[in-house]
């Protein structure tokens, strides 16, 4: 009889490296062509055959809770597994041990964005498993107690890092070394078979004071345990730093569906594949996309240029933005030029044209600002 599986979707970090934007709202809410990043993890479940799914969560349980809801619609059954502190991704298992129970489980980074899904990546483990429970000529063969993807990245010190021997078997992980033995990053995907439990259990604290994932997988190695690995095919984005999740955005613009279900005066121009929601007043306007625009949005003699992604409820007046995500409810009025950048919700960002000129700043902690001089 084939095991279940599950799915255990990590959104309980601090996204410190996002802030100030995380101070006030979840990393893994943050939008992507106008989509929260987190929504994409849950539908490539979904798409994937995985129904039963725990979300593991932090600080931010609140707001997670009021966008996904009990997961209906997205086709999913998921319950939420509070986590007192972000103590690593092993330790997420370590509390959901009773939500996983005997199933198998594919862990999936709420922060994480893969171009194809993992719909293939679920099923090769699954095939894998059922074809070890079948004897050949009297054998069983190991069937896998984890598998993982990977994917060849220039910086790989920021990841965990794989090494693989001659044959191709994974023979060890390590997390953030600062001399990687290979340019394999383990992708933030990962499947197990109930092993893994005994595995978290057996392992102590990193020097960083978590529970790493990377030593639980090699204490599966260590102890005899196969363990497989795919490697990526398609793009992958850990979008928990400003500029991957800009360079998330532009790729998932590449493919958002066109859309014009707004008001477009006839002094505008829409060029390019452009998703234009419904209440969207364009007026004297240029949109070259690719460009996603939110409902009840205001662009008024402005340019939003490509990959671009302007939230819902927000007003764009007499500026130009481009590779940019602006979040709901927000206010560019009166800026020239806004690029490769980030506004969070409820922001207002204006030109004032005052003599003498100098820059007027309220700015909260751990910001970025870059002023041209």
């Amino acid at each position: 009889m084939t095991r279940g599986i599950k799915g255990l979707v990590l959104a309980g970090g601090e996204g410190t490296r996002l802030r100030p934007i995380t101070h006030t709202a979840a990393k893994q809410l943050v939008p992507v062509a106008n989509k929260p990043i987190l929504f994409f993890a849950l539908e490539q479940l979904a798409a994937a055959g995985i129904v039963e799914v725990g979300i593991v969560v932090g600080s931010t349980e609140p707001e997670i809770r009021e966008a996904v809801g009990n997961g209906e619609q997205f086709g999913l059954s998921v319950t939420y597994l509070r986590q007192a502190a972000p103590l690593g991704l092993a330790h997420a298992i370590l509390i959901a041990r009773d939500f996983l129970g005997d199933d198998d489980v594919v862990m999936y980074l709420g922060d994480n964005l893969l171009r194809d899904g993992i719909t293939p990546f679920v099923q090769s483990f699954r095939a894998l498993r059922d074809e070890a429970s079948r004897p050949r000529l009297g054998e069983t063969m190991e069937p896998p107690a984890a598998q993982i993807l990977l994917a060849q990245v220039p910086d790989p010190e920021r990841f965990g890092v794989a090494e693989l021997d001659e044959a191709g078997n994974v023979i060890g992980l390590v997390e953030k070394p600062s001399d990687p033995r290979s340019d394999l990053a383990l992708v933030g995907v990962y499947l197990f078979d109930p092993t893994i439990h005994e595995a978290v259990r057996a392992i102590q604290p990193s020097d960083r004071g978590e529970l790493e994932i990377t030593d639980a997988i090699q204490w599966l190695i260590d102890n005899g345990h196969r363990v497989r690995h795919e490697l990526l095919g398609g793009w992958w984005k850990d979008t928990g730093a400003l500029d991957p999740l800009l360079e998330g955005n532009r790729l998932m613009l590449e493919v958002v569906e066109p859309r014009q279900a707004g008001k477009v005066d006839d002094e505008s121009r829409i060029d390019g594949r452009v998703r234009i929601e419904e209440g969207v007043i364009v007026e004297r306007s240029v949109i070259r996309g690719p460009v996603a625009i939110g409902a009840g949005t205001s662009v008024i003699d402005s340019y939003i240029g490509p990959y671009t992604a302007i939230g819902p409820r927000c007003q764009i007046v007499r500026s130009e933005v481009e590779h940019s995500i602006v979040m709901a409810g927000s206010e560019v009025i009166g800026i020239p030029r806004l690029v490769d950048s980030l506004v969070g919700r409820d922001v207002s960002v204006r030109g004032e044209a005052r003599r003498p000129r100098a820059a007027r700043l309220m700015v909260g902690d751990h910001s970025r600002i870059e002023l041209e001089v």
